[in-house]
């Protein structure tokens, strides 16, 4: 799920930077960049390929929409209207523990 949520977030960021770029402030080559880490994390863990440098690709974004959210927007973590940095540390989250889990390999000990 993780990966469909950013795999649709990155294609939207690498096929419309100019529209995006305005929406979260930033420049359309910034903007295309984020997008190709987006969609390069999301099949990454997708294709259980490398899944744990997709993960750190996306908790980069994450903490990168977290502290724009909360530290330049000054956007509460509620916020209003749904616009809070909630749902990113919840995908924070996700992230954080399919790196801690080898990518989602078990392991006893």
């Amino acid at each position: 799920m993780l990966a469909l949520i950013f795999a649709t977030s990155g294609w939207s960021h690498l096929t419309e930077p100019r529209e995006r770029a305005e929406s979260i402030g930033m420049s359309p080559a910034f903007t295309a960049a984020l997008g190709l880490a987006e969609l390069a994390g999301a099949i990454s863990i997708a294709a259980g390929l490398f899944p744990q440098i997709g993960a750190v690709l996306l908790i980069g974004v994450m903490l990168g929409a977290i502290y724009k959210k909360a530290a330049v927007w000054d956007v509460g973590f509620w916020g209003e209207k749904s616009d809070g940095w909630y749902y990113d540390v919840l995908y924070l989250s996700a992230a954080l523990v399919i790196l801690a889990t080898a990518g989602g390999h078990w392991t006893l000990t």
